[in-house]
């Protein structure tokens, strides 16, 4: 099975918290990282530049499940069009990622 890793930035900690809490309660993914402290996004939209703080969540998940997760982040996030998108990994510790299949939707549920 491939893993990847799902990135996504939030409004404020209390938000990823709860997509983190949401995605890993379902089994969508096997772990969510919530990152200590705040950044600085600067980025386009509605036409013009805009900056604000956000909060980066990282999920760690089995790449058939993407979709359902992202569909899932989606109806929890306050934004019109949150940042979710996921990454490859391409190798690790064999455990780990044998867990992340294990701790999963489909598998965790056999």
């Amino acid at each position: 099975m491939a893993q990847v890793l799902v990135y996504v930035t939030a409004g404020s900690r209390d938000e990823a918290l709860m997509i983190g809490r949401a995605a890993v309660e379902s089994r969508l993914a096997a772990c969510a990282n919530v990152l200590p402290s705040a950044t600085t996004s600067i980025y386009w939209w509605e036409g013009k530049v805009n900056d604000a703080e956000e909060v980066s969540l990282i999920l760690k998940t089995r790449a058939e499940l993407v979709e359902r997760l992202v569909a899932a982040i989606k109806e929890r996030h306050s934004y019109d069009c949150p940042c979710v998108v996921a990454l490859p990994i391409s190798g690790g510790n064999p455990q780990f990622l044998d867990w992340i299949d294990a701790e999963t939707a489909e598998t965790a549920e056999k």
